[in-house]
C-alpha cells in the first residue's frame, strides 16, 4: 500500500507535466514574440528621441569644449577655434566685471546676475501659484451647478500663447494702460528694476496658475469622501481636515505640480524677453543664452549645458529629498 500511492502520484504528475508543457511553450513562445513586437513599435519613437533630444545634447556638450572662432588680436587674421577645455565654463563661471574678476560670491557677473534672477523669479512665481492653484483646485473640487463651465474656464489663460500673454500684459503695464489708469498711478512697469519683475511675475501666475490648479485637483479627487465625513463625524474642523487629511494626501500630486512648474520657470524666455527684452535685471538664464548665441555658439554651449545641470539639481532634489516622484506615487497608488 505505501508504495503504490507514491507510484500513482508520479504517474499523475508525469501525464499532468505532459498535458500542460504545451502551453508553457505557448506562453513563452507568446511573450517572444510580444517582446520583440514591442522593440520594434518602440524603436521608432527610441530613434526620434536620440535625433532630437540625445544628439543636440551631447553635440552642444563636446561644443562647450571648444574655442569660437574670431579675429586673433596678435595678428589680425581670422582663426578657427580650438580645443578650449573649460575656459568657457571658467569665463561664465568666473566672469570678467569691467575688466577685472569679479570678487568672489558676488552677482556682478552676467552669470550670476542672470541666475540670481531665474530663481528669483521661479521662487516667487511657483509659490504664488501654488497657493492660489491650491485655492482654485478646492473651489473646483466642490460640487455645484456650472462646476464644468468654471473648470473649461480657468483653462483659458493657461491655453492663451505665451507671446500673446506677454504682449497682452504689456499693454496692460504701459505708461497709459490699464493697470496705472486703475491704480491712478504713473509707473514704468518696464522701465525700472522692481515694477518690470513684478509685472513679469503678475503676468505668469496669471497665466501658470491654471496648471497648477488642474494637477493639484486631480490629487485632491483621490482622496475618498468616507474620509472627510468620518472627520466631522469625530468633530474635527475645517482647518483640521485640511492640515491632517489634505494636506498629507494630496502632498505626493502637489509635489509633483510644483516640481513640473519649477523646472518650467527655470527655463523662462517668453514673457521676460517680450515685455521687457532682459532689461531692467530681468535678463534669465535662458535669455543671457540667446543672446550669447549672437556672439559665439560655443560659449553658448558652455552656458546651456551650465543651465541644464543646474535644472538636473533642481529636480533631483525635488525627487531625492521632496518626494516629487510620479511613477513612485503612481506605483504605489496602483498597489492600492
Amino acid at each position: 500500500m505505501s508504495t503504490e500511492v507514491p507510484a500513482r502520484t508520479q504517474a499523475k504528475a508525469a501525464s499532468t507535466s505532459r498535458h500542460q508543457m504545451p502551453g508553457r511553450e505557448s506562453a513563452d513562445r507568446k511573450q517572444v514574440t510580444q517582446g520583440r513586437w514591442a522593440s520594434v513599435l518602440l524603436a521608432p519613437t527610441l530613434i526620434l528621441l536620440a535625433v532630437v533630444i540625445i544628439y543636440p545634447v551631447v553635440n552642444a556638450i563636446i561644443m562647450s569644449f571648444q574655442k569660437d572662432a574670431g579675429l586673433d588680436t596678435a595678428t589680425g587674421f581670422f582663426v578657427q577655434g580650438g580645443a578650449a577645455g573649460f575656459d568657457n565654463y571658467a569665463h561664465w563661471i568666473a566672469q570678467q566685471c569691467n575688466g577685472v574678476a569679479c570678487p568672489p560670491g558676488t552677482l556682478g557677473s552676467q552669470f550670476w546676475g542672470a541666475m540670481s534672477t531665474t530663481f528669483f523669479f521661479a521662487i516667487v512665481t511657483v509659490a504664488l501659484e501654488t497657493v492660489l492653484g491650491f485655492w482654485m483646485a478646492i473651489i473646483m473640487a466642490r460640487t455645484f451647478r456650472g462646476r464644468s463651465i468654471v473648470r473649461a474656464a480657468v483653462l483659458v489663460p493657461w491655453a492663451i500663447p505665451t507671446a500673446v500673454t506677454a504682449k497682452l500684459w504689456f499693454f496692460i503695464f504701459a505708461f497709459e494702460g490699464i493697470a496705472n489708469k486703475l491704480f491712478g498711478q504713473q509707473i514704468l512697469w518696464t522701465g525700472s528694476e522692481w515694477p518690470a519683475r513684478w509685472a513679469i511675475i503678475i503676468s505668469d501666475v496669471w497665466k501658470t496658475t491654471p496648471f497648477m490648479a488642474l494637477l493639484i485637483l486631480a490629487g485632491l479627487q483621490l482622496i475618498p469622501d468616507e474620509v472627510y465625513e468620518a472627520a466631522k463625524v469625530d468633530g474635527a474642523s475645517a482647518w483640521q481636515r485640511f492640515t491632517q487629511i489634505t494636506l498629507p494626501l494630496v502632498r505626493p500630486a502637489l509635489m509633483v505640480a510644483i516640481l513640473f512648474r519649477m523646472l518650467d520657470a527655470l527655463r523662462m524666455f517668453d514673457l521676460p524677453y517680450i515685455m521687457t527684452q532682459g532689461g531692467n535685471n530681468t535678463t534669465t538664464l535662458s535669455i543671457l543664452v540667446v543672446d550669447q548665441i549672437r556672439q559665439g555658439f560655443n560659449s553658448a554651449a558652455a552656458l546651456s549645458t551650465i543651465t541644464f545641470l543646474v535644472i538636473f539639481i533642481v529636480a533631483f532634489i525635488f525627487v531625492r529629498f521632496l518626494g516629487a516622484n510620479a511613477v513612485g506615487a503612481a506605483t504605489s497608488s496602483g498597489k492600492k
